[in-house]
């Protein structure tokens, strides 16, 4: 009988905020695959899980997957596109042997989350195999509580976008929505700054970075934030 898959969402960073149902099924599978952002480097989700399960019995495969951008619709960089051949094939081996097999994911795997591509090629590789997909406490959703307000309230517009998109388009959602979270801003702080200057958006905002991990900060500086280097896992909040 073939094992299961499973793309577990492990939370933001602070063990505590992994749910129950992850634990259970991180303890019950023999085999997990984590992901890195680096060649040689070590799973941030790793180190999540190992904080709420022991992983010395279990067969642990970590796999780099690159971090470039992917424009939906369009073919993905090769580099990319092996990774994803490559774990699935790593899986693929262990679930036709029998055993399942947990690929830890940071957050929420329904908000840009590489266990969605491993499953999608996956299952291109066997269509029969089974698969399930976990919820976990989102970066999302965590910033905002680290920054002690919501994400909308009453009849307001939420929009979720990369902050890696054009200005124009940029400018045209800060516009439109009444609270916006942009994703990956630690590569456009000198031009994202400006625009919300310029749209008279700096006193609603905050940047949360490494939100419930250690050295989490939270700033409303932005001006002096724009100067400093931001680690990957920064997010902004924009609340009118």
């Amino acid at each position: 009988m073939k094992g299961k898959f499973y793309v577990i969402g492990v939370g933001p960073g602070d063990s505590e905020l992994m749910t129950l149902k992850a634990a259970r099924l991180l303890e019950k599978c023999p085999v997990w695959l984590a992901p890195t952002g680096r060649k040689g480097g070590e799973s941030t989700a790793l180190g999540i899980v190992e904080g709420v399960v022991s992983s010395d019995s279990k067969e642990i495969l970590t796999h780099y997957f690159p971090m470039k951008k992917i424009r939906m619709g369009q073919t993905p960089d090769s580099e990319v596109k092996a990774a994803w051949d490559q774990a699935a094939s790593l899986i693929v081996a262990r679930l036709q042997a029998g055993f399942d097999v947990a690929f830890p994911t940071l957050g929420d795997p329904a908000i840009y989350s590489t266990g969605f591509y491993v499953c999608e090629t996956l299952l291109e590789q066997d269509p029969d195999l089974l698969v399930e997909i976990v919820p976990g406490v989102s970066a999302i959703g965590a910033s905002a509580a680290a920054a002690g307000q919501p994400l909308c309230l009453g009849d307001d517009r939420l929009v979720v976008i990369p902050a890696t998109f054009e200005n124009g388009q940029l400018r045209e959602t800060l516009e439109k929505f009444d609270s916006i979270v942009l994703m990956k801003v630690h590569r456009v702080m000198d031009r994202l700054v400006p625009l919300l200057e310029e749209l008279n958006l700096m006193d609603k905002a905050v940047l949360v970075e490494r939100t419930s991990q250690s050295g989490q900060r939270i700033r409303r500086d932005l001006k002096v934030a724009m100067h400093e280097e931001q680690h990957y896992f920064s997010t902004m909040i924009v609340r009118k």
